[in-house]
């Protein structure tokens, strides 16, 4: 294995976590913030607040692109068994 293609499966490793964690950290940050101004406006500081909310939305996320994110893992590790297996 050459040293460009070690680098070329770091590089898709790096794009991958970056398309499984963007969609999550995007919608707990897009609640995080309205539950910020929410709580700037009505001047409550409860900690649960912010949580709930977040883990809702996550989990919800979850649930609509939870499958395509696994087959996206399914068919990274798949590749990687492949060169490894093929040497």
């Amino acid at each position: 294995m050459t040293e460009t293609e070690v680098l070329d499966f770091i590089y898709q490793t790096f794009q991958l976590a970056l398309r499984l964690a963007l969609p999550l950290l995007l919608v707990s940050m897009v609640v995080g913030v309205v539950i910020a101004i929410f709580q700037a406006a009505t001047q409550i500081n409860e900690q649960t607040m912010t949580f709930v909310p977040k883990f809702l939305a996550i989990v919800a996320i979850l649930g609509f692109l939870g499958s395509s994110m696994l087959k996206l893992l399914q068919d990274f590790l798949i590749k990687i068994l492949g060169i490894i297996a093929g040497g």
